[in-house]
């Protein structure tokens, strides 16, 4: 885990998103080389080529974080809900959960208080690393847009005034605990751009969980077991992939979550021929993984000792990554979910 852990100062972190989506940086990073370029999002267009598809996770973060109160005691819980196991039963991240039961309940105020009523949540289980199951109220008398707040990553300690700057404008399917924050420097006008200049674009599904941005607390990767999440590649997407690459075309993946999503969908059968799937994804991307379907990525500077710091290393290179993060760090980049980009991109033949 060392190879994946590098000095940050703080001032480093953005803690606010810039006043533009398209105004952040850009470092190019090409497969394989040492060599790093410097440009802005909204040059995008620049690197890539006519023929090359962009794919975009459109998931859309919920409102999944909810502030409640033990009945009886009055003593305060945070929940983050997770995943939804079945109709209004959720796996959800409590704190404190030392205290938490089976059979507890907990009270959860309406964020304005003259909206709804109080609803109480039934702790079903009690897991391991502060995870619970719990059960909602009925559809009809819960709305999670009445009681939640977005979960904004803990690093991020400024209040975010416009909550549609953690939300991609492509988002679609409520499903997130964190956003595919690779996206979040997308505008309408920019896909516009870019497919006026050829760039395909293409969306896929993947409903991020919390863990996917968590540190990996183990020494050794090969203890590390990876979190499984849900994803969809509806038909239009495969179809979109399956001409690119036939035409000699790239894919480029937006985001580490599209990434994940591509390669899991890629080992199930024929990299040239992605078809119509869903289901959970659980795939573990190191260094030394053979890529068959992704040709390069677009993401954002992420934590150390991170799954996802492991997957854009296996993707350009462990030594490569150091050294592009050095520099970023050096030139004064933004890091984390509302900061700069960086593309790897195939080295040229």
């Amino acid at each position: 885990m060392e190879d994946f852990n590098y000095d940050l100062p703080r001032n480093a972190i953005a803690q606010v998103p810039l006043p533009e989506r398209s105004g952040s940086r850009l470092m190019v990073v090409r497969r394989s080389t040492r060599g790093f370029e410097h440009s802005t999002i909204r040059d995008l267009g620049r690197w890539l080529r006519p023929g090359d598809l962009l794919v975009a996770n459109n998931s859309q973060v919920l409102p999944a974080r909810l502030e409640a109160t033990r009945e009886g005691t009055g003593g305060r819980v945070e929940l983050l809900l997770l995943r939804q196991e079945q109709d209004n039963r959720w796996i959800a991240l409590a704190k404190p959960a030392r205290r938490l039961r089976e059979g507890t309940r907990l009270v959860v105020s309406p964020r304005n208080p003259s909206d709804q009523a109080e609803v109480v949540i039934e702790i079903e289980a009690v897991g391991t690393e502060g995870k619970v199951r719990l059960r909602l109220p009925d559809d009809g008398d819960f709305d999670l847009g009445v009681y939640g707040q977005l979960p904004l990553p803990p690093y991020i300690v400024a209040p975010l005034h416009e909550p549609a700057r953690y939300q991609t404008v492509y988002a679609k399917a409520g499903g997130s605990a964190a956003a595919p924050t690779a996206g979040l420097h997308f505008t309408p006008t920019l896909i516009e751009d870019l497919g006026a200049a050829g760039i395909g674009w293409a969306e896929i599904t993947l409903h991020v969980g919390l863990d996917t941005f968590q540190p990996v607390a183990v020494e050794r990767i090969a203890e590390h077991t990876i979190h499984r999440e849900w994803f969809e590649v509806p038909e239009e997407a495969a179809e979109a992939i399956a001409a690119t690459k036939q035409a000699g075309g790239r894919i480029i993946a937006v985001g580490t979550t599209t990434a994940r999503t591509l390669e899991f969908v890629a080992q199930q059968g024929d990299a040239g021929q992605p078809r119509r799937t869903a289901g959970m994804a659980d795939l573990f991307i190191t260094p030394g993984y053979r890529w068959r379907l992704v040709d390069g990525l677009l993401t954002n500077f992420h934590l150390p000792r991170s799954t996802l710091l492991m997957m854009v290393s296996a993707l350009a290179g462990v030594e490569t990554i150091r050294a592009a993060y050095a520099e970023a760090v050096a030139e004064g980049y933004r890091f984390y979910s509302f900061g700069d980009a960086m593309v790897i991109l195939p080295t040229e033949r």
